[in-house]
């Protein structure tokens, strides 16, 4: 038996611990030690969590010592560390929990060590190995000291750049590679990198050493462990949470949506009088507002025999908006008050960093108990400068109520929704929510559950007239003037707020509805920032208004640790010491269906809406197995196989297998699954008959199945695929193409040039193939991804007859290239990729021909949006290799100007994959090529892309630094851009305007890109894209990529 069941809240800003003894009804609160100070050491309820990535020398060995390690802590430099999270994140590692028994990861001791004070010791108590080992320090001069916990909060505060913060909103950020070494954001190379998985796994490893340092004789790894994630997660982010924790040496555990645990809490220390507490209690909206996130859900209460039943009826879709946002807010305020400091001496990303850090503390304190009427806010220098370079403004208390107050929790209609913007708000890399008004956001997700909300409420619902708006004026016009003024003052702060100079609010109000929102009678409040008693009230009175009537407000006593302590509270529960929340998933699931084989419309037709069947409905309890058995799918044996799913949290009531309609707009998708059914052997079926199950997991996390339908034994996971996806695609434009009527005709063609040897071919026929299929499918440019990608499997079938002659291969390169772009974006373009990068080695065959060789290169361009790192590196160096050959003795057996460099130059700068400081390698190549007179004017096409603040495909963290592009770019601005035509397009890309500081370049240099944009009459899209955050239009998209993408693929903002 477990002797311990404990609960860990994993949060944005702090981890928190807590546990009770089996068979007790007694909740602790597990005091953390950590270093408080250089070489002090103390328990404390709280770890933050944050990591300090701290500087050779910074910190003597002596510091850093902490009771369970025998050294001083210490990480690998972060050129070790660079490659560390290469291996694929999946839901293999998820499964694989539920065996207690399984070893930490077997590759971490290769990795950046994640963990301060979690060495190689640090399970010594347990006999095991956190698998989060510490550098050895004595003598080693190339370790670089890492620190977790208050003292890395208060270095990371004086110290710009080296501070990593907000792993936890990281995790749930799908547009950058996860699980690569990215954090601290945009900090210098000398700095180590971690990934967000690693920094997570880093503080569950040091809250797993200091608990086995206590309990030796009941190691946390054996216990009942309940870790806390977001309601708002999707699958990806909980899995990759779930592999931190199996890092961290803590391979069996549940999940536990944090609102649950806030109100878990509540319920706990109120069980004695639970009947009489939720007497008159029907439906709870918990408001849990974290360091990074707003959670949103709702719980119905109905009362059975006396007895209160709770069941979850509602989650909210995830929502970056949080305590950093307002920490955020606060240091946009304070840096126009910094000495030199306005609009035109912004800080840079790292010192910005550690002002949002002095800002949270200058928060806690004025919105605390017995809080002054202001707090110095001190933003110090660098360097040498330290202590002398500082500057310092003030900031009141009543400035900081307003600003979060008014700025996050307007007094709004209940008609009010969210503005629909056209990018979120990025800082530090994170794409926070661009409305900033909670409220907005709880009206919107109000609306959402209203039925329902309507039925939980019963059938006087909030008791507003019918007819009248549902802003609630049946609290008097006085209160309703008051609150409309209140309102008008907080539009004011609102961009602010949302980390915006001005503008105009972000509200897109539609006219008031005459039907009443269903407002919960009960609101539950949790989070640090509701310490503040005037964030309660404004919020408790915003609902009641919406209501009409005052609204019954549950307090948890102490925010902080809630979270922890309702895990416990729920182990607890499920064992019947409490009453336990049903309501089982939280969402429904869909298995996206590709039905273009039988589509029966025209191809000129408009897409019809994308339909999906429902693998589990929400309210499916854990554990419980839902198998499709009325459908039948066709499973390709021997090859990947990638299935799309989506979720909805809609309160629209699906039948297991119903057939749904998915919009858009309703739908979230989950990162694809996959799996490979080897063949049964030789000469066996290349199909097999499959059903699919599906089931939420004890653990919490979703888990699909194809059974075999003659025999249920085969069983296959289909794992969820979590690394980065080259790029977020959007194909709902394109989600169900009909079959083109003349497609068979078109492969026949295909075939004739590409077929059996036995065939007799003119030559003249080859050349004319493209020609005839445009006359077959209509212009090429046309052809959308579903027919694209139908060409290149009859191409891929036929690689083999490609190298007849030379029309042969460069024909079969330009159309396999053209069907195959941009390498990503539609199903199974991994493995198609995959099948291509195997004729990588062989090259070509007609070396002498220099049309062979531009399409060569020019294919490997259209496909590198698929290839990894790794890959991308190979043609880099092969490219290069080629050039450094041909101007050395040992000439090569061709004239490598026939190689086409024009097309080498454009392919180098298509690979967005390779490390920093190759493509500033590349970039000051293209750049001295580009001092001759010959070469041509699209090389600053390639100096664009290389420099470009906002990559087509690759993740964020790739880009060039600032000072790097603005070089390049004061190159581009000395160019006269009516002569030199890619120029100006050239001068966006490097320019373009991110909201990233550490991606974007100086105020004045991006002001002199628009005064010769407008100068040149350059489209006004262009202007804006350097002004302002803005997405591409098709036109641009296709720049960028070099050439038009298929018709009906639309990247989305990354």
């Amino acid at each position: 038996m477990k002797r311990y069941s404990v609960g860990i809240d994993l949060g944005t800003s702090n981890t928190v611990l807590a546990y009770a003894e089996a068979g007790s009804q007694e909740v602790r609160v597990f005091e953390i030690e950590q270093l408080v100070s250089p070489g002090e050491v103390a328990a404390r309820p709280l770890l933050p969590s944050v990591r300090y990535h701290a500087a050779r020398g910074e910190l003597a060995a002596g510091d850093l010592q902490l009771p369970w390690s025998g050294s001083r802590v210490a990480a690998r430099p972060a050129a070790q560390a660079r490659g560390a999270s290469a291996a694929g994140v999946s839901m293999a590692g998820v499964s694989a929990n539920r065996n207690a028994d399984q070893q930490a990861d077997p590759h971490a001791s290769e990795r950046a060590v994640p963990a301060a004070g979690s060495g190689s010791d640090a399970g010594s108590g347990a006999g095991s190995d956190t698998g989060l080992r510490a550098a050895p320090a004595d003598g080693d001069s190339d370790t670089l000291p890492v620190v977790i916990g208050r003292l890395a909060r208060v270095l990371g505060a004086q110290v710009p750049g080296r501070l990593v913060t907000s792993a936890k909103s990281w995790l749930s950020h799908a547009s950058v590679d996860r699980v690569a070494p990215i954090l601290p954001w945009g900090a210098a190379d000398d700095v180590l990198k971690v990934s967000p998985v690693e920094a997570s796994a880093s503080y569950l490893a040091h809250v797993r050493a200091a608990w086995n340092q206590r309990f030796p004789d009941a190691p946390l790894e054996h216990q009942d462990v309940v870790l806390t994630v977001p309601a708002s997660f999707d699958e990806g982010a909980r899995a990759l949470t779930v592999e931190a924790a199996r890092m961290a040496g803590l391979p069996a555990l549940r999940l536990l949506e944090e609102p649950q645990a806030a109100f878990y809490d509540w319920l706990f220390h109120h069980r004695e009088r639970l009947a009489e507490e939720l007497a008159h209690t029907r439906l709870v909206l918990i408001c849990d507002v974290g360091g990074g996130t707003t959670d949103l859900t709702l719980i119905q209460v109905r009362m059975e025999n006396g007895e209160p039943q709770l069941t979850r009826i509602g989650v909210g879709n995830h929502l970056m908006l949080g305590g950093d946002n307002m920490d955020l807010a606060l240091a946009h305020l304070v840096e126009t008050r910094l000495p030199g400091g306005g609009e035109h001496g912004r800080l840079s990303a790292a010192s910005l960093s550690q002002l949002v850090e002095r800002c949270r503390a200058a928060k806690e304190q004025l919105l605390g108990a017995e809080a002054p009427e202001s707090a110095s806010i001190t933003l110090l220098g660098a360097g040498a400068k330290l202590v002398g370079g500082a500057r310092t403004a003030q900031v009141t208390r009543d400035e900081v109520e307003r600003v979060i107050v008014d700025g996050f929790f307007p007094v709004v209609a209940s008609h009010e929704r969210p503005g629909r913007p056209r990018g979120a708000i990025v800082e530090f890399g994170l794409p926070y929510a661009t409305d900033a008004a909670v409220t907005r956001h709880i009206a919107a997700f109000l609306s959402r559950f209203d039925a329902q909300s309507h039925k939980a409420l019963g059938p006087d619902g909030g008791e507003v007239e019918t007819g009248r708006p549902a802003d609630g004026a049946g609290t008097g016009g006085a209160r309703a003037a008051s609150d409309a003024r209140v309102a008008a003052d907080a539009a004011a702060v609102a961009p602010l707020a949302a980390g915006k100079r001005g503008g105009a609010p972000l509200t897109d109000a539609p006219p008031a509805p005459l039907a009443p929102l269903a407002v919960p009678d009960t609101l539950l409040l949790n989070g640090g920032v509701f310490r503040a008693e005037a964030l309660t009230q404004r919020l408790a009175d915003t609902l009641s208004t919406w209501r009409g009537e005052p609204l019954n407000v549950l307090y948890n006593d102490n925010p902080d640790v809630a979270v922890a302590r309702g895990a416990v509270a729920y182990s607890l529960a499920r064992a019947g010491g409490a009453p336990k929340i049903g309501g089982g998933s939280p969402r429904s699931y869909f298995l996206v269906l590709d039905e273009s084989a039988d589509a029966k419309r025209d191809a000129n037709d408009p897409p019809p809406t994308q339909r999906g069947i429902c693998l589990l409905p929400r309210g499916t309890e854990e554990g419980h197995e839902i198998l499709i058995a009325e459908r039948t799918f066709a499973l390709r044996l021997g090859h990947p196989v990638r299935f799309h799913l989506v979720s909805s949290s809609a309160d629209t009531a699906y039948a297991p297998g119903e057939l749904a309609d998915l919009p858009s707009g309703d739908f979230v998708r989950l990162p694809p699954i996959a799996t490979i059914v080897p063949p049964r052997g030789a000469g066996s079926a290349r199909e097999r008959a499959v059903r699919i199950a599906t089931s939420l997991t004890e653990v919490g996390t979703l888990e699909v199945h194809c059974i075999d339908r003659d025999d249920p034994a085969g069983r296959w996971l289909l794992e969820f695929q979590l690394r980065r996806e080259s790029a977020q695609v959007n194909l709902t434009g394109d989600a169900a193409p009909a079959r083109h009527p003349r497609l068979d005709e078109a492969i026949e063609q295909i075939d004739r040039a590409f077929g059996s040897r036995s065939q007799n071919v003119d030559k003249k026929d080859v050349k004319r193939l493209r020609s005839q299929l445009e006359h077959l499918l209509g212009p090429r440019e046309s052809w959308n991804s579903g027919l694209l990608r139908e060409l290149f499997g009859a191409l891929w079938e036929r690689a083999k007859r490609r190298r007849r002659s030379a029309d042969h291969e460069r024909l079969w390169l330009n159309l396999a290239g053209y069907c195959v772009r941009p390498g990503f974006g539609y199903p199974l373009d991994e493995w198609r990729v995959e099948q291509l990068w195997s004729l990588f080695d062989d090259g070509i065959q007609y070396i002498q021909e220099s049309q062979v060789w531009s399409e060569w290169w020019t294919l490997w361009r259209r496909a590198a949006g698929g290839l990894d790192e790794h890959a991308q590196l190979r043609v880099l160096d092969a490219m290069a290799y080629l050039q450094t050959a041909a101007q050395s003795r040992h000439k090569l057996p061709f004239d490598v100007a026939k190689t086409g460099i024009a097309d080498m130059v454009r392919l180098s700068a298509s690979l967005e994959r390779i490390p920093v400081e190759r493509k500033i390698e590349l970039g000051e190549s293209v750049l001295a090529r580009l001092q001759k007179p010959s070469e041509n004017h699209q090389s600053w096409w390639a100096v664009g892309r290389i420099g470009a603040r906002r990559p087509f495909y690759g993740s964020a963290h790739t880009v060039v630094p600032p000072d790097v592009a603005s070089r390049w770019l004061d190159a581009i601005l000395a160019l006269d851009w009516k002569k030199v035509d890619p120029a100006a397009f050239a001068a966006v890309q490097i320019a373009r305007m991110t909201g990233d500081r550490s991606r974007d370049l100086p105020d004045a240099l991006r002001e002199a890109v628009i005064r010769r944009l407008e100068a040149v009459n350059a489209p006004r899209a262009w202007v804006a894209m350097v002004g302002e955050t803005v997405e591409l239009d098709n036109a641009d998209e296709g720049r960028v990529f070099g050439e038009s993408l298929p018709a009906g693929l639309k990247l989305i903002a990354g």
